[in-house]
């Protein structure tokens, strides 16, 4: 599909190297969003779920609420964001929830120091702590400029990298703890979305659970529209709605006259709060 980040071939190409084995998990409980008394409730969905690069035309939105997705993600900020938004706006987000849609912000923050090609932003060893706090503490502006309420997760946007390389992926953790540590802070729930054989197995197979975000969003394109049935790892994880699924990719699809190119979500986990 249109560029999210990196182009579908470098994605494919850089989940294959990555290796695409996975391990079961360690028998480590599930990390909860957050049970704070002083938090707002979770928003909770569960059903289709979709994203593409551009948020589309609120148009496009209205004609596409036929009943097949129920929940649209949409790319509030980062450097590394691959495409332009001008429909994405505080109003848009108003409108588009008001006509039942559900949103999930995404935020494609900084990227490995190991990852290949060419980013706008990267992280090291030594500013993975302080990257991720500043890329956190920016997530939550862009959310909450758009109308995004606290409570609201927001999710990491991980690309594949080489989880052998320990420097790389200690680097990686400090970053991610980082973000979901400030994010918490401000009362936004931790979420991450990853690949299921490197950038997510990360997350997943990690004996430290310490700030680690308490939603998972992991690719794996199966074409398989579950959460549970392929979860590759510790089953414990993860539960309680908080796991996500990209199961499908560059589905091009027309409904109402409308043409968009997406990705297909199986989802069974928060949402934005809109008001």
């Amino acid at each position: 599909m249109s560029r999210h980040r990196l182009s579908r071939k470098s994605r494919y190409i850089a989940w294959a190297t990555a290796g695409a084995a996975v391990v079961a998990g360690a028998g480590i409980a599930a990390q909860t969003s957050m049970a704070a008394t002083a938090w707002p409730a979770q928003k909770t969905y569960t059903g289709r779920a979709f994203d593409a690069c551009t948020a589309p035309s609120l148009a496009a939105m209205k004609a596409w609420k036929t009943g097949f997705y129920g929940a649209a993600a949409v790319y509030i900020g980062g450097k590394n964001r691959g495409c332009n938004q001008p429909n994405l706006t505080k109003s848009w987000v108003k409108s588009v929830s008001s006509t039942g849609w559900k949103l999930i912000p995404l935020y494609v923050g900084a990227q490995p120091p190991c990852q290949t090609g060419s980013n706008p932003e990267k992280f090291t060893a030594a500013t993975a702590a302080s990257v991720g706090a500043s890329n956190a503490k920016d997530a939550v502006a862009k959310a909450s400029a758009l109308g995004m309420k606290a409570g609201s997760p927001i999710y990491l946007d991980m690309e594949p990298y080489d989880i052998t390389n320990t420097s790389c992926n200690n680097a990686v953790l400090s970053y991610v703890r980082s973000f979901t540590k400030t994010l918490r802070a401000k009362t936004y729930r931790g979420g991450y979305y990853g690949f299921s054989s490197s950038s997510a197995k990360a997350i997943t197979t990690a004996t430290d659970r310490t700030d680690l975000p308490g939603n998972l969003w992991y690719a794996l394109w199966d074409k398989k529209n579950t959460t549970t049935t392929d979860w590759p790892w510790d089953p414990k994880l993860y539960t309680g709605h908080s796991r996500a699924h990209q199961y499908m990719v560059n589905s091009k699809e027309t409904r109402g006259g409308h043409t968009i190119t997406v990705d297909r979500n199986a989802w069974d986990a928060p949402v934005a709060i809109i008001g």
